[in-house]
């Protein structure tokens, strides 16, 4: 189970953009009393026509549902019905410019395209057509007539996109959190294996726990490829994995919420009372505890895509995953992370940059597999999630979040807890752990500018990673500990195989 869950974190190391390029909004309003709006996302081509910028600037039109026909020929053009009107017709088999022409010609002023499938911008030339043309979802159709009514006045517009979205804040503070929190809880931990190992007869059964969690290179490299062919098999069988992971993702997180939670209560000296179950006495609380923790991963579960509320307790379930894994995994030695986090840097930088060259799409299979594959409308839960604050198309159409994957925590955090437990053994008053910790938070503002600049999905292993080991080796370097700190510890080579 924990190295499956760090199979899944690794897997997700991308940091996904704010916006999507040719993206704008469609604006509905309905005749009742209040009258009623509400925005929809729709795709067009931004090189052959120009939408407002606010909806101060644009102009409404009363809107024809002609989804009943394609208009792919003259023939299906009701009489005298598209006239100064804003048409919305099926996709169908014809072109996006036969349908404008067919529709200019008629006499309407915007065309509406309806698409049961994923929307995929247009990249015809329009050289002959001036009405504004963009692609909608059927569905979304289906909604606007059953919250606005038959009689509906639309328009399309396009705000400016936002260079950054606060939410990008809350992002950086969860994940820095987590980071530390981790490192540190594994300093705890180590703090008391080292006092448990003077004791005689601790030495085996310490080194029983360890073997379980403890990652060597060998290990690390096979880690790795099957990273690698977890998210080949993610691109071609997504629609069946993706429910597997969300099922394996329940179990695991319910375990590391109870984990986490029993560290904090078997610190609280009240309401230890035990009962007697399987030949063992098991404290109450912590009955209640676990039932508490199932019951929050099956509530996540059934209500996933519940947008409103439902990513809080993903993202609360996903910091106790990242948590747990950050303090039960353990790096043997500095060697052990260079490898780790150099080959995790590599399969993030080849799948988001790389694989355009080799899909037929032209799509990065990291960024498809984000995504969902062919606008399936199941994600994978391994990231956290916070809904973006600034308004812009990209929060109607598929992002209205802000996210970062649970290998952009675990990874790093796994060498902030090596630096952690070092200290510990060294007694180097935190100057490790403290100087990783900052290094990972500069490299998640560096992350961020570039997204900003560059707005494409963005493998922030390839900058947390330079800064966080650059920072550890300068460190020990500096304390001329370099030797002891790439091996290990004495403490930690007396007692590994």
């Amino acid at each position: 189970m924990r190295a499956a869950g760090l199979l899944w974190a690794a897997l997700w190391g991308l940091l996904l953009p704010p916006v999507t390029a040719d993206e704008g909004i469609l604006h509905a309003s309905g005749n009742g009393v209040p009258p009623v709006a509400k925005d929809y996302c729709i795709i067009y081509n931004s090189n052959w026509i120009s939408l407002p910028k606010s909806l101060d600037n644009a102009t409404f039109r009363t809107l024809e549902n002609l989804t009943s026909t394609v208009l792919c020929n003259y023939s299906e053009v009701p009489s005298g019905l598209m006239k100064d009107k804003a048409v919305v017709v099926m996709r169908g088999n014809c072109t996006f410019l036969e349908k404008a022409r067919i529709a200019q010609n008629s006499g309407a002023k915007m065309l509406l395209i309806a698409s049961k499938s994923r929307l995929v911008n247009n990249k015809t030339d329009f050289e002959d057509v001036t009405l504004p043309v963009a692609l909608i979802r059927y569905n979304d159709i289906v909604d606007m007539q059953l919250t606005l009514g038959n009689e509906v006045n639309v328009t399309l517009y396009s705000p400016p996109l936002p260079e950054f979205d606060c939410s990008m804040v809350v992002i950086f503070l969860i994940a820095v959190f987590t980071v530390a929190l981790g490192g540190y809880w594994s300093g705890v931990a180590e703090l008391e294996n080292l006092k448990a190992i003077a004791s005689p007869g601790e030495r085996e059964t310490r080194r029983k726990k360890e073997e379980n969690v403890t990652f060597t290179p060998v290990t690390v490299i096979l880690f790795v490829v099957i990273c690698c062919v977890m998210l080949v098999l993610l691109y071609f069988f997504y629609k069946w994995l993706v429910y597997v992971i969300i099922s394996v993702f329940c179990l695991a997180s319910a375990m590391s919420l109870y984990n986490c939670l029993a560290a904090l209560i078997g610190e609280i000296p009240f309401g230890q009372c035990r009962i007697a179950c399987c030949n063992k006495n098991i404290e109450v609380r912590l009955i209640f505890l676990a039932i508490f923790c199932i019951a929050a991963a099956v509530v996540w579960a059934v209500f996933r895509n519940e947008d409103r509320w439902a990513w809080i307790l993903q993202d609360i379930l996903g910091v106790a995953f990242c948590l747990n894994f950050i303090k039960t995994l353990k790096m043997p030695n500095f060697k052990s992370c260079v490898i780790l986090l150099g080959l995790l840097l590599l399969y993030d930088v080849f799948f988001v940059f790389i694989t355009p060259f080799i899909t037929k799409n032209g799509a990065s299979i990291m960024v498809e597999v984000a995504a969902g594959p062919f606008g399936n409308s199941e994600k994978l839960p391994v990231v956290i999630r916070v809904p973006r604050l600034e308004y812009s198309a990209s929060t109607l159409c598929d992002m209205p979040f802000s996210l970062l994957g649970f290998g952009d925590i675990i990874v790093p955090g796994l060498l902030v807890a090596y630096c952690r437990r070092f200290d510990v053994q060294t007694s180097s008053s935190s100057v490790y752990y403290i100087s990783c910790t900052i290094a990972y938070a500069i490299g998640m503002v560096l992350t961020f500018i570039v997204l900003a600049l560059m707005k494409m999905g963005q493998p922030a292993l390839l900058y947390l990673v330079p800064c966080t080991l650059i920072t550890s080796s300068l460190v020990a370097w500096r304390r001329k500990e370099m030797k002891k700190f790439w091996k290990g510890s004495s403490y930690q080579v007396g007692w590994m195989p």
